[in-house]
């Protein structure tokens, strides 16, 4: 059964509609068919506005309709429709909305006085229509004007709407008798149209106070702070306040800005971009903007407070972009605005940022978070700020004037500069990658122009505020030159190297880009001079060469046009050859390994071999620990100064040292983190290290374990540096080649009854086999393996493992165990060696004798390398002894 409040319902949107209906022809459908077209864009604006209104009462036509069929479904099925089927109970949100757009609609035409100026434009049609007006409202005056009337036709209905929804439906839910969830329906339906009358309330005051705020304001204010959407909260002539540094005059509060007006300025504040800070006299509270301080104060504490309250609330109801519901402040959303936004603002402030717009993380009134910068010149700057400063990665485009390209800069920044590491593209096509200070290159990096430029280029080096300074590496691939050595202030200075492309080698010292004084000139043929040079190299002044063959000539060389060089001076031809390898090391950059804390506590877990050794490899390996850093940036000046153009086998000696001296510098780096490391734990630091023990650690710990990253560049140097005789090692080795095994041992002066016959595969007539690469099989697969690791002892285990190899055959064969003396290894190893092939064997050889750890010097791999080197002696001699060998076998002989 129906209970007497659904019945009341039923009557009440009967009612409702059918008003809403008469309104929309006696007052809505005239206002917009009588308005003539407006000139004016104010005029248009109000007619817009009705138009909406308009909208919006036939929205709500329709939703009172929805309830009323709703009730009549209810009143006419009772026991079948349940009381949760009514549209003012199971959709009351999406009722309400409809109730809230009317009454925004209306509200925006009582700001414009729409109602009064379309009553004004027709008046005559108006007073005909004055009768039937009045018949819709309830205790209005006859003495109220038209538009008066107008505005409380198109409210006093629905306000005495809603005022009946409250009441009945709290009578609905005081008497109904169904199950919980139904009554909490009601409950919450009563609760919504509740809060809608004071919404109602709230709304149409402002719209009231701002219209009376329009006609206080000039027409100049009018214009730029009036909009139909925008309400007064509050103002200053009605609460008084006084705001500091701007001295304003007036104070006005909207639901959108803060407006400040001094004299003809007016300043205004976007509210989403103000936090608010509490004062500690009580008659103050401060507000942050993104470039104002402004400080609020009145001598009574009661305005402070409802000032606060007001500019607390209006942020809140601004940055969740809606008006609130149900009174200001009054909602179920926080009342304290959140400190982080994200909001989008244009600095007008002089100075780096003026004109600039911001959009991303805000924290009390400083960009701060993720974030996006441009300027109306172009500059974009994407990434993390700080208390309004670029801090962390970010990457800024900044365009060229002259033409339609950017420089962008993929770098840390901190506190508002480039900081740390970056990778510069520039509009210029050149790159630069390394590390930067105050927004300057400074430490360590690279520049290099692209491949296809027309004068290619490449630094790699250390900066210094912006300019290269230090050690550094220069190629020009126009002039097919390479620099090594020292620069100041951008201009080469100090020590260094120059190497062109036809091989000469120049060492001396440069001075403001220019060479001065002495200096050494080698030559591709190993010729050296010794003396003064002019800037493009040519020998001038007294002077020494030094030819390849010993012979000497000092004196003085000049050049004259067209007759090339000359000299006066005395030819020497008893003296002996120079050791290329005497020549000047040049100094080397200090390198800065960068402090990690989350480091230092495993290197104090990991101090005693083989932990130290595992350690030691994954911090060299990883590039974010402070020793892995270090060794890239030595990997990389490295391969700048020894690989690609410029590669000069004069080189090799400052090569090898150089990798040696890294491998100092990298223990030193590791020895430093661990004295603060046990600084950091209160622990006593260790002992200073004398030179023979640290020596033991570099060789024998750091050196294998960071000599992959450089071998390729020292092996290199070491290939051109012995081309010559490893030229005559291969000759010799396809020479050996020819010989069957036996054949071969026999030429070698192997003693026969070493000869492993049991492993050769022997006809029945024949004494001698012309079976190949049997013979010493698993030792010469052993010595392959040699070119296998670039790590020094590793290559001596692999050559001890080739004399063992060659021990167990011997001992096989005579069926005990069996010791070599040295006559009868040197010509077995000299089997194994021309069976195993090996190219750049002597490259390989030196290399092993300068990079092996001094404490095998006279020991067993000292003795097995000697023996090597023998081998490849001789087999570089095997061609001339291959003619006075009498039996020597005939190739061209069928096998």
């Amino acid at each position: 059964m129906c209970s007497p409040e659904e019945e009341a319902l039923l009557r009440l949107e009967e009612v409702f509609s059918a008003t809403l209906a008469r309104i929309n022809s006696l007052v809505l459908q005239p206002l917009l068919e009588t308005t003539p077209e407006p000139s004016d864009a104010q005029g248009r604006e109000g007619v817009r506005l009705l138009q909406q209104l308009h909208q919006s009462s036939q929205r709500l036509w329709e939703v009172t309709e929805e309830s009323l069929h709703s009730l009549q479904e209810r009143l006419g099925h009772q026991d079948t429709v349940g009381l949760e089927s009514l549209l003012l109970l199971r959709d009351a949100d999406r009722v309400l909305q409809v109730h809230v757009e009317y009454i925004e609609s209306y509200a925006s035409c009582v700001v414009v006085q729409a109602f009064q100026k379309a009553a004004k434009k027709r008046r005559e049609f108006w007073r005909g229509q004055r009768k039937a007006l009045w018949q819709l409202l309830s205790g209005m005056s006859s003495e109220a004007s038209v538009g008066t009337a107008l505005a409380q036709a198109l409210h006093q209905p629905l306000a005495h709407h809603v005022q009946q929804y409250v009441f009945l439906l709290l009578s609905l839910g005081d008497s109904t008798a169904d199950p919980y969830p139904t009554r909490e329906l009601v409950v919450h339906a009563a609760t919504l149209f509740g809060n809608l009358q004071s919404f109602m309330r709230q709304v149409l005051d402002q719209a009231l106070a701002t219209q009376a705020l329009r006609h206080s304001l000039s027409s100049r204010l009018r214009d730029l702070l009036c909009t139909p959407a925008r309400r007064l909260l509050q103002d200053s002539q009605d609460v008084p306040v006084t705001v500091t540094p701007l001295r304003a005059e007036r104070v006005l509060l909207f639901d959108d800005v803060l407006v400040l007006l001094q004299g003809h300025s007016v300043h205004t504040f976007d509210l989403k971009l103000v936090w608010l800070d509490p004062g500690q006299d009580g008659c103050t509270f401060h507000l942050l903007t993104p470039e104002e301080e402004l400080s609020f104060c009145s001598k009574d504490p009661q305005d402070r407070m409802v000032w606060q309250w007001k500019v607390t609330q209006a942020v809140c109801q601004a940055l969740r972009g809606k008006k609130d519901f149900p009174v200001l402040g009054a909602g179920l959303e926080p009342s304290e605005p959140p400190t982080c936004r994200c909001v989008a603002y244009t600095f007008r402030a002089e100075g780096r940022l003026c004109q600039a717009t911001y959009e991303g993380e805000w924290c009390r009134g400083r960009p701060h978070g993720r974030g996006t910068l441009k300027w109306p010149d172009g500059r974009n700057h994407v990434g993390s700020f700080c208390q309004g400063l670029e801090h962390g990665f970010g990457i800024r485009l900044v365009p060229q004037a002259s033409e339609d390209k950017f420089d962008c800069y993929k770098c840390h920044w901190r506190e508002g500069s480039m900081c740390g590491y970056g990778i510069c593209e520039y509009g210029t096509d050149k790159v630069y990658k390394g590390y930067f200070r105050a927004g300057l290159r400074h430490g360590f990096g690279v520049l290099e122009s692209a491949p296809q430029a027309p004068q290619p280029f490449k630094y790699t080096g250390h900066w210094e505020r912006g300019q290269r300074s230090g050690y550094g590496v220069e190629e020009d691939g126009d002039r097919g030159e390479r620099y090594i050595g020292m620069w100041q202030a951008d201009q080469r200075h100090g020590p260094g190297v120059m190497v062109t492309q036809a091989g000469v080698c120049y060492q001396g010292t440069f001075q403001a880009d220019k060479m001065v004084g002495p200096g050494i000139l080698l030559s591709e043929d190993d010729s050296l001079y010794e003396g003064t040079f002019t800037r493009d190299l040519t020998l001038v002044g007294k002077g020494k060469v030094t030819f390849p063959n010993g012979f000497t000539l000092e004196g003085s060389f000049g050049s004259g046009a067209g007759k090339g060089l000359h000299t006066q001076g005395v030819l020497d031809t008893a003296a002996f050859p120079p050791d290329p390898s005497s020549t000047r090391k040049r100094a080397q950059p200090e390198p800065c390994a960068d402090r990690m804390e989350d480091v230092l506590d495993e290197l104090l877990l990991h101090r005693e071999p083989p932990a130290l050794r595992e350690c030691l490899g994954k911090a060299l390996s990883n590039s974010l620990h402070p020793l892995g850093k270090l060794l890239r940036t030595l990997m990389l000046t490295f391969q700048a100064t020894y690989a690609g153009m410029g590669a000069s086998k004069h080189l090799q000696a400052l090569a090898q040292e150089e990798v040696k001296q890294h491998a100092r510098e990298l223990w030193a780096a590791y020895r430093g983190l661990l004295q603060v490391a046990l600084q950091r734990k209160g622990q006593a630091p260790e002992e200073d290290e004398d030179t023979e023990t640290r020596d033991l650690q570099v060789h024998g710990l750091v050196l294998p374990l960071m000599l992959p990253s450089f071998y390729s560049e020292l092996f290199t140097l070491y290939l051109l540096l012995h081309e010559t005789e490893d030229s005559l090692y291969s000759q010799g080795i396809a020479n050996l080649s020819l010989f069957p095994d036996t054949k071969l041992l026999e030429f070698l002066d192997v003693q026969k009854h070493l000869w492993p016959l049991k492993d050769l595969t022997l006809t029945t007539n024949q004494r001698l086999s012309l079976v190949r690469d049997k013979c010493f099989l698993s030792a010469t697969e052993c010595l392959q393996k040699i070119i296998t690791t670039v790590d020094p002892r590793e290559k001596l285990e692999v050559l001890e493992r080739t004399y063992g190899e060659i021990e167990a055959t011997v001992s096989r064969v005579l069926g005990q165990e069996h010791k070599l003396p040295m006559d009868d290894l040197l010509p077995l190893l000299i089997y194994v060696v021309s069976r195993a092939r090996i190219q750049h064997l002597g490259a390989e050889i030196h290399l092993i004798r300068d990079m092996m750890d001094p404490i095998h010097t006279g020991g067993l791999y000292d003795f097995l390398l000697t023996a090597l080197e023998s081998c490849y002696e001789h087999i570089q001699k095997e061609d001339m002894r291959l003619h006075r060998f009498p039996g020597r076998w005939d190739s061209r002989e069928h096998w």
